[in-house]
């Protein structure tokens, strides 16, 4: 195990997600947690929702299904569990076993305050919100943002930053086929071809690819993420893309 992991696993997370504000279907929560698995050991997982709101309620046995702690803030008022989530922030730094990094899921402009706060206790905030709907001021303030939109590519790329030192052994003509061959496979097992899931079925399919950092790029350099890979196959020809969803070009069909 090396230094980086090491110093990795020590440090504690927890989340803090206001339901009202990003709605995650199951797919996306469970890409949400490896994202966040990747930053360290999570601690705590608090999901705030409004049981007046009957989407939210519904959401409740799901969620503690994947272990989320739900709390209910009963109120007809928007942005009702804000108060109850900046309450907590601050109490939790304050137990025994604290977070090294907190994971605030919400974009609203409200925990700005709570969030300098935070960091002023020594507190890593990573804020996780939708794009179009994070506030200037919470960007400015956090250690880092990312959007929910792109925890596919995120896991992804997150994956392979922790690959150390992979030699190239995988030229860009044997990495477009195992693409076209990853996303017949997901199509024929009825999974949605998304990045994780290609990057996945072509690791299973060829011990030689271990990901981004092991292809060789036309002009032998590497490609900088796996969306620049798939961006290249579609200038090739090989594949459409539409936002997350992947075309056969020799199927002409939408295969997800």
């Amino acid at each position: 195990m090396s230094k980086t992991q090491q110093k990795q696993q020590k440090l504690l997370v927890s989340i803090y997600w206001d339901l009202q504000n990003i709605f995650l279907n199951h797919e996306q929560v469970n890409l949400f947690l490896a994202f966040i698995k990747s930053k360290g050991q999570i601690i705590d997982k608090k999901v705030y929702y409004n049981s007046l709101c009957l989407n939210q309620a519904y959401e409740k046995k799901n969620l503690q299904s994947f272990g989320f702690h739900c709390i209910d803030v009963p109120c007809i008022l928007k942005n009702s569990a804000d108060n109850q989530i900046k309450s907590d922030l601050i109490d939790d730094v304050n137990k025994e076993q604290s977070p090294n990094i907190v994971i605030l899921v919400s974009g609203d402009g409200d925990f700005a305050n709570s969030v300098s706060v935070l960091r002023q206790l020594g507190k890593k905030v990573v804020v996780i919100a939708r794009k179009g709907n994070l506030k200037k001021q919470l960007k400015e303030l956090a250690d880092e943002t990312f959007f929910v939109d792109d925890l596919c590519e995120l896991l992804v790329n997150t994956n392979e930053t922790q690959i150390n030192a992979v030699d190239v052994c995988v030229n860009y003509n044997e990495a477009l086929d195992l693409l076209i061959e990853a996303i017949k496979t997901a199509s024929s097992q009825g999974k949605c071809p998304r990045f994780n899931q290609i990057d996945s079925l072509m690791r299973q399919s060829c011990q030689k690819y271990q990901g981004i950092s092991s292809i060789s790029t036309p002009d032998g350099k590497k490609f900088k993420s796996f969306s620049s890979f798939i961006d290249a196959a579609v200038k090739d020809g090989k594949v459409r893309r539409q936002n997350q969803e992947l075309f056969l070009i020799e199927f002409n069909k939408l295969v997800a």
